[in-house]
């Protein structure tokens, strides 16, 4: 595949644009691959991609019901950070991190990666005594955060409110490091490197059963038939209950909408990431000038990826009070996607009880930001047998009572 440069651009332009390729081949299925992704989301497409750079394996198809990063991959707002309070998910998250930093380069594809910073805003004396902590917790994991106070705050978001009507901001978590990402371009990168390497990429493509000789995964029967394969990876966020299900098991999580929405574009007035979980919001400003903007998760179980109006309600209210200047703007657009909630609110990454079979999910509100650790993480236990990076995350956890409790710096959807 030709390489993306200056050079190529120049040399497109003057011939009107007639030489680029497909981003990637759109190939019929074969009747079998050593390695079935399902879900062409960011963290199925990353786990194929390091499965076939880390360890060579590209006899692997990607499997994706709708379209590439339709899902979850593109219903986000794009937030990348790791100040995460326990080690296991500080060290995933921190991987992830890392890897956005050099990603373009690494897929010859432009992610549009902005570490612009993040703060997350303690307004409550409890929220400064649990962002202290977790800022003493990554100081002894090696994630570069700091707690900064109100003073710090305003220098960083000129058009915050320090003083408002409920909760004062009382100072913040800050994280400089983290930032931003273009997540439709992360999903094309990751595809265009998979087609590359040889992986089909099937989209349109729905897996409507997944076959076993006797506990172990042989295939899956699919919208353009029978598909065998010798692993078989599960990367589907919302709707892992279902595919659980045909495999003859349950998981422990729940699917509920997480909604966003952006305004119109105004002039730069924001160049950081801004968590406020005591209102629960949090907002950026996007490349093209709209503010985009977010809140918590709806509070019953559904699978619906539109927008509602109390949604706009309570998330606008909420952040009104911290930045009085957005009470002036119009609304754009609204979407919602399907995230998968498990019960300490930290993901799963874990062999199952089918022999062969592995599943990736459970990462609710927090999945953009963790696509390339997650992906590097699952390829390294899908080729391997284990990783580091999962041994916490198995769903033996549950049973076990070892759980990852981070219902506090997944932020405001919890």
């Amino acid at each position: 595949m030709k390489r993306y440069s200056a050079f190529a651009i120049a040399r497109e332009a003057a011939r009107y644009h007639t030489g680029w390729e497909r981003a990637w081949r759109a190939p019929e299925p074969k009747k079998k691959y050593d390695v079935i992704i399902v879900g062409a989301g960011g963290h199925g497409l990353a786990t194929a991609y390091y499965l076939g750079k880390n360890f060579g394996l590209t006899n692997v198809a990607i499997l994706e019901k709708g379209w590439l990063g339709g899902g979850n991959t593109g219903r986000n707002t794009t937030i990348i950070r790791s100040n995460y309070l326990q080690d296991p998910s500080a060290a995933i998250y921190e991987k992830a991190r890392s890897l956005y930093e050099t990603m373009s380069q690494d897929l010859n594809y432009n992610v549009m990666f902005s570490p612009r910073g993040v703060i997350m805003l303690a307004q409550t004396h409890h929220e400064v005594r649990g962002y202290q902590r977790t800022g003493h917790a990554n100081a002894l994991q090696g994630v570069k955060t700091e707690f900064i106070g109100p003073e710090k705050v305003k220098e960083l978001v000129p058009i915050i409110h320090l003083d408002g009507p409920r909760y004062p901001v009382m100072g913040g978590l800050w994280q400089a490091r983290g930032g931003t990402a273009r997540h439709d371009a992360v999903a094309w990168g990751y595809a265009r490197a998979c087609s590359d390497m040889g992986m089909d990429v099937i989209q349109k493509c729905e897996v409507t059963g997944i076959r076993r000789d006797g506990n172990k995964v042989v295939g899956v029967d699919t919208s353009k038939g029978a598909i065998d394969c010798d692993k078989l990876g599960v990367v589907v966020a919302g709707h892992s209950g279902h595919l659980a299900d045909m495999a003859g098991f349950r998981l422990p999580i729940e699917s509920v909408a997480l909604q966003a929405l952006v305004s119109e574009p105004i002039k730069p007035c924001m160049d950081v990431v801004v968590m406020a979980n005591t209102v629960h919001g949090y907002m950026s400003q996007s490349d093209k000038g709209e503010m985009v903007i977010g809140g918590g998760t709806d509070g019953y179980n559904n699978f619906t990826q539109r927008g509602s109006f109390h949604h706009i309600e309570e998330t606008v209210r909420a952040l009104v009070e911290t930045f009085p200047m957005i009470s002036r703007l119009k609304m754009l657009r609204q979407w919602g996607g399907i995230v998968d909630v498990t019960g300490d609110r930290s993901p799963i990454l874990s062999k199952t009880p089918v022999d062969g079979m592995f599943i990736n999910c459970g990462w609710g509100t927090g999945g953009f930001k963790a696509i390339p650790g997650s992906g590097w993480a699952m390829a390294e236990l899908m080729a391997k047998g284990r990783s580091p990076l999962t041994d916490e995350f198995g769903l033996d956890r549950f049973r076990e009572g070892r759980f990852i409790d981070e219902s506090v710096a997944a932020g405001v959807a919890h």
